[in-house]
């Protein structure tokens, strides 16, 4: 399915968290970027105090709190992660094609990554429908189809995560999103070695 129109610049507070994000999830050494995190969700979640209805606030709060979830691990995580799991919810309510689709791609993420019933939400069903739908929004997103890639790797299907993982390292490079996208590549990168070893060791 076709891309639909590039995802709009979001509002200038909104970017500010994205790119300090970028910042901490890239740059900032692994001993700090838990504090990193916590003093940029602070933040994040300011800024959806002061815009309730902007979808891209949500997501972005929503992506602070579940990459801080990943770091802190455990059942300590899990209301940082069921409180992501609600903004990326809210955001899909308000504009689901809202930054390229990127509340279905978090969500579809979290939806392979935390635990099921009865300790978690995870389900693997609804990730691959959020994953999907963030790749019918723009089929060429970098993220989309990295996630897609680490969630059929998950599942078992090593030669469609092969061909995502692909699809995200020549993904078109993002205006201002350097640090990011240089990160996810090698995210990808790194995946899909992984990947190409299991299949050559069939």
């Amino acid at each position: 399915m076709p891309a639909l129109a590039p995802a709009a610049e979001p509002a200038a507070p909104v970017a500010a968290v994205r790119d300090q994000w970028a910042q901490a999830a890239y740059v900032t050494p692994k001993a700090q970027r838990g504090a990193a995190l916590v003093a940029l969700a602070g933040r994040s979640e300011a800024l959806v105090a002061a815009r309730p209805r902007d979808p891209d606030a949500l997501i972005w709060d929503g992506i602070v709190r579940s990459s801080l979830a990943g770091e802190r691990g455990g059942l300590g995580a899990l209301s940082l992660v069921k409180q992501a799991k609600r903004d990326f919810e809210a955001a899909i309510a308000l504009d689901d094609t809202a930054l390229g689709g990127a509340a279905h791609t978090s969500l579809g993420a979290l939806y392979y990554q935390v635990p099921g019933w009865p300790v978690g939400f995870g389900d693997d069903a609804k990730a691959r429908e959020h994953l999907q739908r963030a790749l019918a929004i723009d089929a060429t997103d970098i993220d989309a189809n990295y996630f897609y890639g680490d969630f059929l790797r998950d599942q078992g299907d090593w030669s469609g995560a092969a061909a995502a993982f692909e699809k995200a390292i020549a993904a078109p490079a993002r205006a201002g999103r350097e640090v990011a996208d240089r990160g996810r590549r090698a995210e990808a990168t790194r995946k899909l070695a992984e990947v190409r070893r299991h299949l050559a060791s069939r």
